[in-house]
C-alpha cells in the first residue's frame, strides 16, 4: 500500500507541475500596479485573478468567467516579515502549495478584481481573516487522480449546464485548493452570503429559466464556488484601484500616433500630468 501511495503521489505531482505551468500569448489589458492595488484593498476584500496556467484555462472555461483564481485581503494581520521584505496581506489556495501567504506583488502582471463584502461588520471581519489564517500551512492529497486529470484538458467538450460539475468531478483534496472553497467556508462561518438564496415557484416566471435557477441552488454549498461567484454576487461591492485612487479623464494626454496593432479607433494614454500608474494602460473606446 506504501507504494502505491508513493505512485500515486509522484503521478499527482506530475499532473500539478504541469497544471501549473504558464501559457504563452497572455497579455494583461489593465493590471493595476501593486501600491496601486495594494492602497486599495481593505482587510476582507477578496482579490479575483485572471491566470495564465494551464488550470487558469480550464476554470475559465468551465464557469465561463474572466477570473480563475481568488485571495483573501488580510492586511497587516500576519505581522512584517522579519527579513524585511513585501508583508504577505493575501492568503490563497493553490494546487500541489496548499493555503499559504503572498505579496501583493505577486500578481503585479495579471488582470485583477476586487470585491469587497458589503457591511461586513468589524467582529466577523476578524472571524473571516482568522478563519483564513487557521488554514495557512494545510496541504492539499494530490493522489485523488480523477480531480486533477479533469483539468488537463481546457475545454472540455461537455454541455454548458455540465460544465460547473465538473469542478466537482471526483470528491478528493485538489476540489478544494481550486475552487474558492477556504474563502467561500471563511464567509459561510459568519453567515455571509455570497449568492442569494433562490426559491422554487410552481410556476415559471418568463425570463427565468429552470436551469438558471437549479444553477444558483446547486452552487450554494461551499465545495462548488468558483471565483466568479464573488464578482456576481449582489453582496459583493465592486473595486476598481484606479478609480479610488482618484481618476480624472482630464488629466490624460492622448497619443497622436497611429497603433501599431489592435482594432481600428485604438489609442494609446502616453502620459498622465497627475501622474497616475494607470495613465499608461492601453485604452478602447
Amino acid at each position: 500500500m506504501a507504494l502505491f501511495d508513493t505512485i500515486l503521489d509522484r503521478i499527482g505531482h506530475f499532473i500539478a507541475t504541469r497544471l501549473e505551468e504558464e501559457t504563452s500569448g497572455y497579455e494583461p489589458f489593465t493590471p493595476s500596479d501593486p501600491e496601486t492595488l495594494r492602497a486599495a484593498l481593505q482587510p476582507g476584500d477578496i482579490l479575483l485573478i485572471e491566470g495564465n496556467q494551464q488550470i487558469s484555462n480550464a476554470i475559465k472555461y468551465l464557469t465561463q468567467s474572466t477570473w480563475s483564481h481568488a485571495a483573501l485581503c488580510v492586511g497587516d494581520a500576519l505581522g512584517a516579515p522579519p527579513d524585511g521584505s513585501e508583508p504577505r496581506t493575501l492568503i490563497e489556495a493553490n494546487l500541489g502549495v496548499g493555503v499559504h501567504a503572498v505579496p501583493v506583488s505577486k500578481y503585479r502582471s495579471y488582470n485583477t478584481r476586487i470585491c469587497r463584502p458589503v457591511g461586513l461588520t468589524e467582529g466577523d471581519q476578524r472571524k473571516v481573516i482568522d478563519f483564513a489564517i487557521s488554514r495557512l500551512g494545510y496541504n492539499y492529497d494530490l493522489r485523488n487522480l480523477i480531480d486533477l486529470a479533469r483539468y488537463l484538458l481546457p475545454n472540455p467538450p461537455v454541455p454548458v449546464r455540465w460544465r460547473r460539475r465538473m469542478l466537482a468531478l471526483g470528491s478528493g483534496e485538489p476540489t478544494r485548493a481550486i475552487c474558492s472553497t477556504m474563502i467561500a467556508q471563511a464567509f459561510e462561518n459568519v453567515r455571509f452570503p455570497i449568492l442569494p438564496r433562490v426559491e422554487r415557484m410552481d410556476i415559471k416566471r418568463r425570463g427565468v429559466s429552470t436551469y438558471a435557477r437549479w444553477e444558483v441552488l446547486h452552487i450554494r454549498h461551499h465545495s462548488l464556488f468558483a471565483p466568479r461567484d464573488f464578482d456576481l454576487s449582489p453582496y459583493f461591492k465592486i473595486i476598481k484601484p484606479t478609480v479610488e485612487a482618484g481618476f480624472d479623464y482630464r488629466h490624460l494626454s492622448w497619443s497622436s500616433e497611429a497603433p501599431d496593432e489592435g482594432p481600428i479607433g485604438q489609442s494609446r494614454v502616453v502620459e498622465d500630468k497627475a501622474g497616475s500608474p494607470a495613465a499608461r494602460d492601453r485604452l478602447e473606446p
